[in-house]
């Protein structure tokens, strides 16, 4: 019965994405005349074919790693001892996980990029029907990409359940899966977060600060790459990581739950993990019809904002009798009783612990509040003021999220123990379809933006994209404070289920071995940080380096007279990316098989969890200033403080440049260090107790 009904929900999450994808198609490209039709077409072409060929690129390279790393596993795992080669199934899992990823990847970038401009001739009718149309797509991303971790989930689950006898063994091979998505997803994240600011960063500071033109303009030579950043980072890369948050939980909360006989034998109970996620696509589906915006609307903000707490509280309600009829009544897991109603209030506590933390983001990174005014404000003598007013808003905005993190852990871990962790990390993002909606809704609302403004439509087009664009920076911030917290659950989660694979039940944190793992994971996100900020630098120079060399070579670019090379620039952040990516990728990838062989597995528990503790305030207070700055920015084009072009507006511009790739490149990508090394620890577990502590065993340190 459970099975039939994930892969119902499944059908019903991929029939409800290719229903929404054929509503945005068919929206006709039309216009004045032929020639407007012919620009609509021409710029929306470049910018899908920018998007498309850095993916195309730079899954090339990602497809090169997957493809290594699948053999190392393969050799790494290979026990010749037990029945069945864990090591050949596990990397199989790993292949399908980042091939599925990879799909979804692909398929909302597509319909992003096919979207943008169907929603700027939308706005020609007026705001609701644009909105309507950047909703949709949207909504494909959201319940396409839920749809395919899901079946993928549930069907390898199945098959490796087929294989072995051991559901233990089993659960452990399926959490290749995850690591797969996690895998590709640190690439779309980091190389898709330095593509964007590189472009978006050459664009402010050439066009608006040094040549006075605003934001979107033509004569920008780089606005497309900037309008193809937009998907590449916010899109493909918030897919990628919410798609391994969900396989990642996932596998976490199957392998400790395999742990358990009583959960074993009743099949609803082993699968309950894939189950919350299915229900959150129907509850998802009922929450989308609600998404209507009135003609006469001023924002679009109310009715986004709206998605999320009425997603939240069907899914409390559904879930009651989900958890009830599914789960066991009680059973036993690393030594603890945890009963049905543990597993219900840790799955409750993360689902709204995660709405909580959204709107906290809210408030510190909307212009409708008061921190935010208060960066304005101090623009207003100059950028220096301007930054720090920014990091000081960032620092101070982590408080509360990290704050209900730490309720949401002790409540779920003191009632239902280590699968109470993984349960919250699940009930965060058993809503993901709606947030994905929302999150791609931005980009295709701020591509639609600028292909008004590069199409010539007039102010009153522009300014009903504006409005659908200023929800989606609302919605954007958001969505990364929610990505963030459910990526330290999800973490939190894994490393638990390391702990129980690698049969450590205490960690003493006064030996010296997990003292010292605690300081450097410790300093791995500032380190990884300093790695993706410095890429987006080393691209961003080159960046303006070329916009300023077009416009010193080409002055006839700014009249009108001569056309910017916009492919250029496109090459420029697409090579940059691919280049600068690699360093924080192997970084992450090779720090817990390096530790986990030299030190053992308790040093590299330690890595682990310093590597939570400040990813987790570096994350929220680097995602958070940067909104905080760009909001800021955005506040003084109302006409506050002088307005665009002032002297105020001009520091503005410069503190959302710093903050470009605090909110949009290093913020967000610490989400896949924290994942990437627990889930690495994860499947690595028995070649580490097998082998681990080399080094220490060498020096005759440990036994």
């Amino acid at each position: 019965m459970v099975i039939s009904l994930i892969y119902g929900s499944v059908a019903l999450a991929l029939i409800a994405a290719a229903i929404y994808a054929s509503k945005v198609r068919a929206v006709a490209i039309e216009g004045d005349n032929k020639a407007q039709v012919d620009k609509f077409n021409e710029i929306s072409g470049a910018i899908a074919e920018g998007a498309m060929a850095f993916l195309s690129r730079e899954y090339k390279y990602v497809a090169s790693f997957v493809a290594l790393f699948a053999v190392l596993i393969f050799l790494l795992l290979d026990n010749k001892e037990t029945p069945i080669n864990e090591g050949l199934f596990t990397a199989l899992a790993f292949l399908f996980g980042a091939i599925v990823s990879s799909v979804s990847a692909f398929l909302g970038m597509k319909i992003a990029t096919l979207g943008n401009v169907r929603t700027t001739i939308r706005a020609r009718k007026g705001l609701s029907e644009a909105f309507q149309v950047a909703f949709q797509s949207g909504s494909v991303m959201g319940f396409g990409l839920v749809g395919l971790a899901v079946f993928g989930l549930i069907t390898i689950s199945l098959a490796f359940m087929g294989l072995v006898e051991s559901p233990e063994v089993a659960m452990e091979m399926v959490a290749g899966f995850g690591l797969g998505g996690s895998s590709v997803a640190l690439f779309g994240r980091v190389g898709g977060g330095i593509y964007t600011k590189a472009a978006d960063v050459g664009a402010d500071l050439v066009g608006k600060v040094e040549q006075g033109i605003p934001e979107d303009d033509p004569r920008n030579p780089a606005v497309i790459a900037d309008n193809v950043g937009d998907n590449v980072g916010d899109i493909a890369g918030m897919g990628a990581d919410l798609f391994g948050s969900c396989a990642e939980a996932t596998c976490a909360a199957l392998v400790i739950g395999a742990t358990s006989a009583a959960v074993v034998a009743q099949p609803s109970a082993l699968y309950f993990p894939i189950l919350i996620s299915a229900v959150g696509i129907p509850v998802c589906l009922v929450t989308s019809w609600f998404a209507k915006l009135k003609s006469d609307a001023k924002s679009a903000e109310p009715v986004l904002k709206t998605q999320l707490v009425l997603s939240t509280v069907l899914m409390t309600i559904a879930m009651i009798f989900v958890t009830k009829g599914a789960m066991v009544e009680s059973f036993e897991v690393n030594g603890q009783v945890v009963t049905a109603n543990g597993v219900l209030i840790s799955l409750l506590t993360g689902l709204w612990a995660g709405l909580l933390i959204g709107y906290v983001t809210e408030y510190y990174t909307s212009h409708a509040y008061t921190p935010v005014r208060e960066v304005a404000d101090a623009s207003k003598s100059g950028p220096a003021t301007n930054i720090i007013y920014g990091l000081a808003l960032g620092y101070k905005s982590s408080v509360i999220p990290v704050i209900a993190i730490a309720v949401t852990i002790f409540v779920s871990w003191t009632i239902a123990g280590m699968y109470g962790i993984a349960i919250a990390a699940l009930g965060m993002i058993s809503t993901i379809a709606t947030g994905l909606t929302i999150d791609a809704y931005g980009p295709v609302s701020d591509n639609a933006g600028g292909i008004a403004e590069m199409s010539e439509l007039g102010p009153e087009i522009r300014k009903r994209t504006d409005l659908l664009d200023a929800a989606g920076n609302t919605t954007a911030a958001i969505g990364k404070g929610f990505a963030i917290g459910s990526a330290v659950l999800t973490a939190l989660a894994l490393f638990s289920a390391f702990l129980v694979r690698s049969q450590i039940h205490t960690l003493n944190i006064l030996s010296p071995l997990v003292f010292s793992g605690l300081l450097v994971g410790g300093v791995l996100p500032f380190l990884f940080t300093a790695q993706t900020m410095k890429g987006v630098g080393i691209a961003a120079y080159a960046m303006i380096e070329e916009v300023r060399r077009q416009f010193r070579e080409k002055p006839g670019i700014l009249t009108g007279k001569d056309r910017p090379d916009y492919k250029t620039c496109v090459e420029i952040s697409t090579s940059a990316a691919i280049k600068q990516m690699i360093a924080p990728g192997v970084l992450v990838l090779a720090t817990p098989l390096v530790v986990g062989f030299l030190f053992g597995i308790e040093a590299l528990a330690g890595v682990i969890a310093g590597s939570l503790v400040s990813g987790l305030v570096l994350a929220l207070s680097a995602s958070n200033s940067g909104g905080g700055w760009d909001n800021a920015k955005k506040y003084i084009e109302t006409g506050v403080h002088g307005g665009k072009g002032s002297e105020t507006h001009k520091a503005a511009v410069v503190g959302d440049t710093v903050g470009d790739p605090f909110k949009d490149t290093s913020g967000p990508s610490i989400n896949i260090l924290m994942k990437l090394m627990a889930i690495l620890s994860l499947v690595f577990s028995p070649f580490f107790v097998a082998h681990g502590g080399i080094l220490m065993k060498f020096l005759k340190l440990a036994p």
